[in-house]
Protein backbone atom coordinates (compact mmCIF):
# COMPACT_ATOMS: atom_id res chain seq x y z
CA UNK A 1 0.00 0.00 0.00
CA UNK A 2 1.33 3.16 -0.87
CA UNK A 3 1.96 5.92 2.29
CA UNK A 4 -0.07 8.71 1.63
CA UNK A 5 1.51 12.45 1.97
CA UNK A 6 0.25 15.72 1.76
CA UNK A 7 3.24 18.78 2.00
CA UNK A 8 5.64 16.75 3.26
CA UNK A 9 3.16 15.60 6.29
CA UNK A 10 2.84 11.61 6.45
CA UNK A 11 -0.85 10.62 6.97
CA UNK A 12 -0.48 8.53 9.83
CA UNK A 13 -4.03 8.14 10.84
CA UNK A 14 -7.22 8.47 9.19
CA UNK A 15 -11.43 8.58 10.38
CA UNK A 16 -14.02 7.92 7.54
CA UNK A 17 -17.61 9.44 8.76
CA UNK A 18 -19.66 8.66 5.84
CA UNK A 19 -18.32 10.78 3.15
CA UNK A 20 -15.73 12.93 5.54
CA UNK A 21 -12.51 12.09 6.21
CA UNK A 22 -9.95 13.52 8.80
CA UNK A 23 -6.32 12.90 8.97
CA UNK A 24 -3.39 13.23 11.12
CA UNK A 25 -0.28 13.71 9.47
CA UNK A 26 3.59 13.68 10.26
CA UNK A 27 6.22 15.55 9.77
CA UNK A 28 9.31 15.81 11.67
CA UNK A 29 10.82 18.82 10.23
CA UNK A 30 8.13 21.00 10.21
CA UNK A 31 7.91 23.83 12.20
CA UNK A 32 4.27 22.16 13.79
CA UNK A 33 5.28 18.85 13.24
CA UNK A 34 1.56 17.19 13.46
CA UNK A 35 -1.08 18.56 11.58
CA UNK A 36 -4.90 17.55 10.80
CA UNK A 37 -6.75 18.33 7.95
CA UNK A 38 -10.61 17.56 6.48
CA UNK A 39 -9.73 15.64 3.32
CA UNK A 40 -12.13 14.97 0.34
CA UNK A 41 -11.67 12.52 -2.64
CA UNK A 42 -8.73 11.22 -0.74
CA UNK A 43 -6.07 14.12 -1.86
CA UNK A 44 -7.90 17.17 -1.20
CA UNK A 45 -6.95 18.56 2.08
CA UNK A 46 -8.27 21.74 3.53
CA UNK A 47 -8.49 23.56 7.06
CA UNK A 48 -5.34 22.29 8.67
CA UNK A 49 -5.12 22.58 12.61
CA UNK A 50 -1.88 22.29 13.21
CA UNK A 51 0.19 20.86 16.27
CA UNK A 52 3.13 20.73 18.35
CA UNK A 53 2.91 17.61 19.81
CA UNK A 54 0.99 14.10 18.97
CA UNK A 55 -1.13 14.31 21.83
CA UNK A 56 -2.68 17.64 20.80
CA UNK A 57 -2.68 16.68 17.44
CA UNK A 58 -4.97 13.42 18.10
CA UNK A 59 -7.09 15.19 20.24
CA UNK A 60 -8.02 17.36 17.69
CA UNK A 61 -8.54 14.85 14.93
CA UNK A 62 -10.94 12.94 17.83
CA UNK A 63 -12.64 16.25 18.66
CA UNK A 64 -13.21 16.76 14.75
CA UNK A 65 -14.40 13.79 14.22
CA UNK A 66 -16.75 14.23 17.06
CA UNK A 67 -18.27 17.29 15.68
CA UNK A 68 -18.57 16.03 12.25
CA UNK A 69 -20.50 13.42 13.61
CA UNK A 70 -23.34 15.75 15.71
CA UNK A 71 -23.87 17.77 12.51
CA UNK A 72 -24.66 14.67 10.36
CA UNK A 73 -26.60 12.99 13.46
CA UNK A 74 -28.71 16.48 13.44
CA UNK A 75 -28.93 16.57 9.37
CA UNK A 76 -30.34 12.71 9.39
CA UNK A 77 -32.87 13.81 12.39
CA UNK A 78 -34.14 17.06 10.24
CA UNK A 79 -34.51 14.82 7.12
CA UNK A 80 -36.27 12.13 9.17
CA UNK A 81 -38.89 15.53 10.77
CA UNK A 82 -39.56 16.45 7.04
CA UNK A 83 -40.44 13.34 6.04
CA UNK A 84 -42.50 12.47 9.38
CA UNK A 85 -44.54 16.15 8.66
CA UNK A 86 -44.78 15.62 4.75
CA UNK A 87 -46.13 12.23 6.18
CA UNK A 88 -48.54 13.32 8.39
CA UNK A 89 -49.57 15.85 5.68
CA UNK A 90 -50.86 13.37 3.21
CA UNK A 91 -53.28 12.04 5.51
CA UNK A 92 -55.29 14.60 6.55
Amino acid sequence: MNERQNAGYIITDTIHIRDTEFVLGEHPNAAAPYVTWECSGNDNYFWGHYFMDRKTAVRDLIERVEKELDFQQKQEKQIKNRSNNRNRGEER
